[in-house]
């Protein structure tokens, strides 16, 4: 019961960071109809800029603080310079602009920080464990991750669901045109939102530091676990996003740690290892397929916004 509990938040662990990846990829292409390939990348600086900081100044917070900042002006400057010349061009043309990005960055990484990975140390108040329940200890940084992401995704929905800028936001997705001649300038809205969407990436890549090596290509991982998420839950759903990244983390770990000694009941231990690693592997995938079965747009629809 120890062993389950523990996974089962170390899952919701990676499903809060899943969502703040999730909800900035989710808007970006619901509302601007773009696939962008380079939110990992975002991630990845977001940990680089936030483990430097912190290394440099002592303070894990403001190593936070200068991961938001950085993933978010990066962003901007993104958006600006190449982005904003593909949201009406084929999805083709915006996979092959963005996977050069990828490249980009990974090189720009290598040659300012070097191959080696980097780690971040956590200040005292936040190595130790507390007790969830009696006789159970799990480590505060893990839990200070989960409320730091249910936050995060309480704040997000409050701002697209409940202030004007949302309302923007979604009107925008729905009739570009039409906003753009009552006189809200549609092209800074576009930037403000892909910077918001940075900024929650960059925040993912310095919570996740902790338990990731940091190290060039690190986003490319988690960004097949964002589109799984954001295809789960729906595109354009925050609701999705929250609902797809706690279902997807939770399905990811829980693989991980209990199918393989599954198939240690009737396999020999060699075979059991390379069969549950592997099933544990496609789980989440496996989720995917059953939920667009059922429900072809996601759990929460396509482009709902609710």
């Amino acid at each position: 019961m120890q062993l389950f509990l523990e996974q089962l938040l170390n899952g919701l662990q990676l499903g809060v960071t899943l969502l703040l990846m999730a909800s900035g990829l989710t808007l970006v292409l619901g509302i601007m109809n773009l696939i962008n390939l380079t939110h990992g990348c975002l991630f990845m600086v977001g940990a680089y800029v936030g483990v430097t900081v912190a290394g440099v100044s002592g303070s894990y917070l403001l190593g936070v603080v200068a991961a938001i900042l950085a993933a978010g002006l990066t962003g901007v400057v993104m958006e600006v310079i190449v982005l904003r010349r593909l949201y009406r061009r084929e999805h083709l043309d915006q996979i092959l602009a963005t996977f050069g990005l990828i490249l980009f960055f990974n090189e720009a990484v290598r040659i300012i920080w070097g191959r080696q990975p980097l780690q971040v140390s956590l200040p005292g108040w936040l190595s130790g464990s507390v007790q969830v329940i009696p006789g159970i200890p799990y480590p505060s940084f893990r839990l200070v991750v989960v409320g730091v992401g249910v936050a995060a995704a309480v704040l997000l929905y409050l701002l697209v669901m409940r202030s004007r800028l949302g309302m923007l936001i979604r009107a925008g997705a729905s009739n570009r045109e039409m906003v753009d001649a009552l006189g809200t300038n549609i092209v800074v809205l576009y930037t403000l939102v892909f910077g918001l969407g940075a900024a929650f990436a960059g925040l993912a890549g310095i919570m996740a530091a902790p338990f990731v090596a940091v190290q060039s290509g690190m986003g490319s991982s988690v960004l097949i676990l964002t589109f799984v998420v954001i295809i789960v839950g729906g595109i354009g759903s925050i609701r999705g996003a929250i609902a797809g990244a706690l279902l997807i983390g939770i399905t990811d770990t829980l693989g991980q740690a209990y199918l393989p000694a599954f198939f240690h009941l009737w396999m020999r231990t060699s075979a059991a290892d390379d069969v549950g690693g592997a099933m544990a592997s496609m789980s989440i995938y496996i989720v995917m397929i059953i939920v667009l079965a059922i429900r072809p747009r996601g759990i929460f629809g396509a482009r709902s916004y609710s």
